[in-house]
């Protein structure tokens, strides 16, 4: 009842705002999108853009210089084009001069002002200030040096000197993290412009009460154009609810009250989709249901680095006893009863499907009970005898898929016993190299391999970045920083597919399966994007 109550309010809230904003006659034609964040929302500033939800909203209210198709191509945003030195150092980028602030009260009589070079300095160099923190920092901190790296040469000119090449460098500029501000508004703020946001996006925010709704409205001075020549957005403003509960959230979608609908939980999964990942009888015809890649890997890690005192006596510090744990789980059945078929077994490397540079040439593991017999008794371990029981450490989320692997582990001799742990204790101790075995995935923050294989680049341990595992590999590190300099995707790609294969061969990790985008629409929906990252992207978006 309070849920239809607040969706009640909220309609009739957003139409009051909506006819404030135009001639009665024009609003009667007015399209609202509908959407729930059921993990909520801590920001939107995007300095601090670290998950989801967050990328979404401030996918509509910014802008940076490039931005992603739904191929996960690099092309202009406010960078109409740019230049690229022979060293591979030095970024030139060309702005439009066409692109304005959204109106805000602390520009020159309320209207938003062109964004120029400067802003792009200011944007950047707050990224990379102590004082801002920002979870964004890594973009740029370990890529330049100098209060010079950042400059606007003139309005229209700004320009990047990186401390050595970076391929990839291009492609991380469209991190939502990487948006433009005004530097008038934020200084203002301060901390509070994560709930008073102005950008340059199709949508600007209007009202947001913490837990409840948010409201964006369309931008009428958005710049950006459809093929036709039409003006963007077609949509006039987007609701935002945050109902936690997924299955309540999902019983709105059906009574459509939201219009989109992500992924879908595994309590009631059976109940929309048979095993082969189809739309059962139930609701055929009621929705669209739109799948595909998703630059995600759910996988294990284990801890192999034997200079800590925890890996010392770890069984997973034996490569063939992480070997047979890789060819000891059927992912095959793990995907089509667990997850009803959404998501591809992990049978290749690290690098997830639908990612660029992604090659199922990279040999991985698959299921194979005979070979995990043959490499326990080459271990000294034959059928498992005397093998120390190893703890797994998961989440919640994941208990059932976790207690899947603890059943598959044990009918080839392979104790283990399973912790479970909220997340975010799960991801401190993944970050202080405190467990053995733990489940993780990872999700794409830039559409380039490099993003995944940094996970296992010797010089990111812990505490300097995100090698949990503790792997190291000269011939990985040489291939890795090879690859910083190759401007040719095909080459780069290649050296990939080594890096990637060695990984697979030394087996830190058992890779999964790597996931699948699940996006509901109603059936009046149309011009949504579909790509890999599962970035909402509403601008193209129409609502009949």
């Amino acid at each position: 009842m309070m849920n239809k109550l607040l969706y009640g309010v909220g309609i009739l809230w957003l139409c009051a705002i909506l006819t404030s904003c135009g001639s009665s006659d024009k609003n009667q034609h007015q399209t609202i999108f509908n959407l729930n964040l059921d993990e909520g929302l801590t920001s939107l500033d995007p300095a601090f853009c670290r998950n989801h939800n967050t990328i979404w909203m401030d996918n509509q209210i910014y802008n940076g210089l490039v931005q992603i198709d739904d191929s996960l191509k690099t092309s202009p945003c406010i960078a109409k084009s740019w230049d690229i030195s022979a060293d591979g150092k030095v970024y030139t980028f060309h702005l439009r001069n066409d692109v304005t602030f959204q109106d805000d009260p602390h520009f020159k009589d309320g209207a938003g002002r062109a964004v120029v070079a400067g802003d792009f300095v200011y944007s950047f160099s707050r990224l990379i200030d102590p004082k801002v923190a920002s979870s964004g920092s890594w973009i740029f901190s370990d890529k330049i040096s100098g209060k010079d790296a950042f400059q606007a040469l003139n309005d229209s000119t700004f320009r990047i000197t990186l401390k050595q090449p970076f391929a990839p460098f291009i492609t991380m500029l469209t991190a939502q993290y990487c948006s433009v501000v005004p530097h008038e508004v934020v200084d203002f703020y301060g901390k509070d412009f994560r709930s008073h946001p102005v950008g340059t996006g199709p949508f600007r925010f209007k009202y947001w009460k913490e837990g409840e709704i948010l409201v964006l409205l369309k931008n009428p001075k958005y710049w950006e154009k459809d093929h036709k020549g039409r003006q963007l957005p077609y949509l006039d403003a987007i609701r935002a609810t945050f109902i936690d509960d997924k299955q309540t959230a999902f019983m709105e979608f059906i009574k459509k009250n939201l219009d989109f609908f992500n992924d879908i939980d595994g309590s009631y999964r059976d109940d929309i989709l048979t095993k082969s990942g189809r739309i059962t009888s139930k609701y055929k015809g009621r929705f669209v249901l739109s799948t595909g890649p998703y630059l995600n890997t759910l996988y294990l890690g284990m801890l192999v680095d034997t200079t800590l005192p925890i890996v010392k006596h770890s069984p997973l510090r034996i490569l063939k006893i992480r070997q047979a744990i890789n060819y000891a789980i059927d992912k095959q059945k793990l995907v089509k009863y667990l997850r009803n078929s959404l998501g591809t077994p992990g049978a290749n490397g690290f690098i997830p499907k639908g990612m660029p540079g992604f090659s199922d040439k990279v040999a991985g593991y698959s299921y194979n009970p005979a070979r995990v017999q043959q490499l326990l008794a080459e271990a000294g371990y034959p059928e498992g005898k005397n093998l120390p029981v190893i703890t797994l450490t998961t989440t919640v989320a994941y208990h059932n898929l976790i207690e899947y692997i603890q059943g598959e582990l044990e009918q080839a001799g392979i104790k283990t016993k399973i912790e479970v742990t909220q997340g975010a204790s799960l991801r401190e101790m993944v970050a202080k190299n405190s467990i053995n075995f733990f489940y993780g995935s990872w999700i794409a923050d830039y559409p380039d391999a490099e993003n995944y294989l940094s996970l296992f680049y010797s010089k990111n341990k812990i505490p300097f970045g995100p090698n949990y595992t503790g792997f190291s590999n000269t011939k990985f590190d040489e291939l890795f920083e090879q690859a910083y300099d190759v401007k040719s995707d095909n080459d780069r790609y290649g050296l990939y597919r080594q890096m990637d294969q060695i990984i697979m061969d030394n087996a830190p990790v058992v890779v999964l399966y790597y996931d699948k985008r699940i996006n509901l629409y109603q059936n009046n929906i149309s011009g949504y994007s579909v790509n890999a990252q599962n970035l909402l992207t509403l601008k193209r978006v129409r609502k009949k």
